[in-house]
């Protein structure tokens, strides 16, 4: 039985269908384009999991909400059935649209453009031929039960659908390397057909771990790690210091670019920029000298704690990888954490530059953060840094800046964009 949908799910179905589910009333067409979301780890949850599937539909509203045709949502078990809406004029188009829309979702691990049709043999071969049509050499056909009732075995529904495609197409079968895999699923109601199944992003649904402030530079490694723990359910604010007044607003841009692709994985993301040349101007002119960047990095932490705080935030997230640079040796790391009370989290700590680089490129964010700019971590750096900061030369530094004042003031005056909008 196909469990009830939630009341906002409801809310996104039209009046006159609410209480009808697909394909059980005869009205509905049953040859209908539409598309399949395959669960992850969620359908492993106890009995929570209908806390992060209610999230999940509401994240999928939420990302389809401007693309300008109704989606029902359909909740089954350990998938999701997406159909488009009666109005729309090219169900087809929109159902590819929606497709690579959802692909972006985090919750889901696939997604399948798929044709739902009734639930019968003939309906699902013919289907099968009609999605093998122009697509030559061997071929296999996967099926699977979801409603154990269904007449035929899976393996009598295979040769069944094989024997159709072969006789209109003379297509070679080949169960081992297939070219070609049509899928067909039997559900409660109705067969789902389709040819291949796309790979979604995986992880949690956002918002399932809570909220988290990104520390977010214009390089490669910080959109990295952002990503990274937006997979893992955590809708993340974004904060970046640029080096005005001593630097133009280039890594601003960056900023605000990369956040805007970032959204895409979570929606409404925000983008906080705060001014910090003058900043780091004071604690040069404190005698930072080789302590220099870990102390501006120690400022920065103080100012998205106290952020993140006002914003409901319960940790921060970097990009530090150990090693990868002279600030980011463990005794420096373990200084960074003595700045601030909140959790820093580092999902890259044990990646290498070339697997950064490499993710970066997956999520399409490296372009954007090799553009030029001048960074405000490359101001006012000594030619030697300090390997092993030691935490009561740091204190004593700030000290000197009542940092704690200085850290209130950045955090007032940072300025907010809204990239998600």
């Amino acid at each position: 039985m196909i469990p009830p949908l939630d009341a906002a799910a409801q809310a996104a179905v039209p009046a006159d269908t609410a209480a009808v589910q697909p394909g059980t009333d005869g009205s509905e067409p049953l040859h209908e384009p539409c598309v399949l979301l395959k669960l992850g780890e969620i359908v492993l949850k106890g009995r929570n999991r209908q806390q992060f599937e209610r999230l999940l539909h509401t994240n999928i509203r939420s990302a389809v909400r401007q693309m300008g045709f109704v989606t029902r949502l359909w909740q089954r078990e350990g998938v999701i059935l997406l159909q488009i809406g009666d109005d729309c004029a090219d169900p087809e188009a929109a159902a590819d649209a929606l497709a690579e829309r959802m692909q972006d979702i985090p919750g889901i691990v696939q997604v399948c453009r798929t044709l739902r049709v009734a639930k019968d043999p003939d309906a699902a071969a013919a289907a099968a031929v009609e999605l093998t049509a122009g697509r030559p050499g061997s071929f296999a056909v996967r099926a699977r039960r979801r409603d154990k009732r269904f007449a035929m075995k899976s393996s009598d529904l295979n040769a069944y659908i094989g024997t159709r495609v072969q006789q209109a197409h003379g297509y070679r079968v080949n169960l081992s390397r297939p070219d070609n895999t049509v899928f067909v699923e039997v559900d409660q109601h109705e067969v789902f057909v389709f040819t291949e199944g796309l790979p979604g992003q995986g992880g949690l649904p956002v918002g399932m771990s809570g909220r988290a402030l990104v520390l977010m530079s214009g390089g490669i490694d910080s959109p990295v790690a952002a990503y990274r723990m937006i997979r893992r359910g955590l809708r993340c604010d974004f904060l970046h210091f640029s080096g005005m007044p001593l630097t133009g607003p280039e890594s601003v841009y960056k900023a605000y670019a990369l956040v805007r692709g970032l959204n895409r994985f979570q929606g409404r993301s925000r983008l906080f920029v705060v001014a910090f040349g003058k900043a780091q101007q004071r604690l040069a002119s404190s005698g930072a000298s080789r302590l220099q960047i870990v102390a501006q990095r120690r400022l920065m932490l103080a100012t998205g704690e106290i952020l993140a705080n006002r914003l409901g935030g319960a940790a921060l997230v970097t990009g530090d990888s150990l090693g990868q640079v002279s600030s980011q040796t463990l005794t420096n790391l373990t200084a960074l954490d003595d700045a601030v009370s909140l959790p820093i989290l580092r999902p890259l700590i044990g990646w290498d530059k070339t697997e950064i680089m490499a993710e970066a490129r997956r999520i399409r964010t490296l372009a954007i953060s090799e553009l030029p700019d001048e960074d405000c971590c490359t101001l006012l750096t000594p030619r030697r840094v300090e390997t092993r900061a030691r935490i009561e030369d740091l204190r004593r530094i700030e000290g000197r800046l009542d940092v704690g004042d200085l850290a209130e003031q950045l955090a007032a005056a940072a300025q907010e964009y809204g990239p998600g909008r």
